[in-house]
């Protein structure tokens, strides 16, 4: 009787695991995996996805149809066109960039955006801190990996000097009520606060929460998909042998609706 009863168990196991698998299996991919998927990607955005995991990021911010979202410092706009297919045609995407971002990503944006291929993207290069986006005007705004760049010091090379405080007051101005900041950010030590962002490029991720939050945003959501504990988190965050491999920190915020 034991063995019957056992054998019947290790079967309706079987069965549930074998039916979970198939209903898991079945599950058709939403609007963001089809985004990652879309033809035309290109070889370079295809061999990043890994690393970046973008569906699952984007999932997180709940974009989508018809939305106005602004990508921060875009570089050659990687982001701005999975948000192209997630906005859709009722939708807008602003590739913003400063001249330095422009000339960093060796003008790659302009491939991107060639012979109108991704029409409802539009390009803008800004001075920072008269962004010009007007108040209420996004449902979102993205930050990915350049939050910290906020906080360089400089004058460094290209990049100018200017008030970080000015350029988030801008953006937070610009969110609709409800809408959401997406921020992913190279880990610094704790307690550095802003001090790494020239040095290693990297901040650190309690100093970024209380940033927004004492702008009036929630944090809503946070993730541990790009986390890398074995990063000391003491090297400079775009530099082999941690290049790739840095620990990040991944954060939404929602501006509050009253």
């Amino acid at each position: 009787m034991k063995f019957k009863t056992l054998v019947i168990g290790l079967l309706s196991s079987a069965l549930l695991q074998s039916a979970a698998f198939t209903s898991w299996a079945a599950t058709p991919p939403d609007t963001y995996d089809l985004a990652v998927q879309h033809a035309g990607r290109s070889a370079e955005d295809l061999a990043r996805d890994p690393l970046d995991h973008p569906a699952e990021i984007l999932r997180l911010a709940r974009i989508g149809p018809g939305m106005r979202v602004a990508d921060v410092l875009a570089g050659g706009g990687y982001y701005s066109e999975l948000l192209s297919y997630l906005v859709g045609p009722t939708g807008h995407v602003l590739m913003i960039n400063n001249q330095a971002f422009d000339d960093f990503s060796d003008n790659g944006w302009k491939l991107r955006l060639a012979q109108g291929r991704l029409p409802n993207v539009e390009h803008r290069t800004l001075s920072l801190e008269h962004l010009e986006l007007g108040n209420n005007s996004l449902d979102a705004v993205l930050l990915i990996k350049v939050y910290h760049d906020l906080y360089w010091p400089g004058p460094e090379g290209p990049w100018p000097k200017f008030d970080p405080v000015a350029v988030l007051d801008q953006l937070v101005a610009a969110l609709k009520p409800g809408g959401v900041l997406l921020l992913v950010d190279h880990s610094a030590r704790p307690g550095t606060g802003h001090s790494q962002a020239g040095i290693l490029h990297r901040i650190d991720e309690d100093f970024a929460r209380q940033d927004f939050m004492s702008r009036g945003l929630e944090l809503v959501e946070h993730s541990d998909l790009l986390r890398n504990p074995s990063d000391q988190r003491n090297l400079v965050s775009f530099k082999r042998p941690i290049l790739g491999k840095t620990d990040r920190f991944v954060l939404v915020f929602r501006k509050r609706v009253n």
